[in-house]
């Protein structure tokens, strides 16, 4: 099924999108990205459905094609203080408030919002996987987190975040077990848990 260029015709429409909400450890990350309509990328999908290099190959098309795009992050320390729906919502907060372009519309992947100040919003399960602005979000947010994962991996190489992103694989939780946690860990999850992620 291919994906929609818009929600409502007529209406400049930001799509939004997250990434790294079931992670162990670093931030939420959020994208928000107005596409402009007279530019095409047959390749753009959802950022689970594209490889590494063809997700890097899209950013970089994106943030040069979009009318207007931006990423907004919520850290660990704040994940642990409002929750990770709460946190997940302020980081497409922060995405969409540096956006430098007048839109009418908000596009959220999910079936959740905090509604954006004086603008309405459409929530949209599977989003990514039926609009072009929200696919872009996703690429963005996915991203954007990926890099920033690789830096901090720099200095905490055991947990393996440099090929697990944070998320709660074996060789991670087995770290954990054997170094526990640090500051980038979101203390309010269940780290130690037996369960596989």
């Amino acid at each position: 099924m291919s994906l929609k260029n818009f929600y409502t015709k007529g209406l400049i429409e930001v799509g939004c999108d997250e990434a790294g909400r079931g992670c162990y450890a670093g931030p939420v990350y959020a994208g928000a990205v107005i596409l402009n309509p007279k530019k095409r990328n047959a390749l753009l999908n959802d950022s689970k459905k594209v490889n590494k290099k063809t997700r890097d190959e899209l950013r970089i098309w994106i943030e040069k094609n979009a009318l207007a795009w931006a990423v907004g992050t919520v850290s660990a320390k704040e994940i642990d203080e409002i929750n990770i729906l709460n946190a997940s919502f302020l980081a497409m907060h922060r995405a969409i408030d540096q956006l430098d372009i007048e839109f009418n519309h908000l596009l959220i992947d999910g079936n959740r919002f905090n509604t954006y100040p004086l603008k309405p919003h459409t929530c949209i399960i599977k989003g990514d996987e039926k609009f072009k602005n929200i696919a872009a979000a996703s690429i963005l947010a996915k991203t954007h987190r990926d890099e920033y994962m690789q830096t901090i991996a720099q200095k905490y190489p055991k947990y393996d975040w440099q090929n697990n992103q944070g998320y709660g694989t074996l060789k991670h939780r087995n770290a954990l077990k054997e170094i526990g946690i640090c500051e980038h860990h979101r203390k309010s999850y269940d780290l130690f848990s037996e369960k596989k992620k």
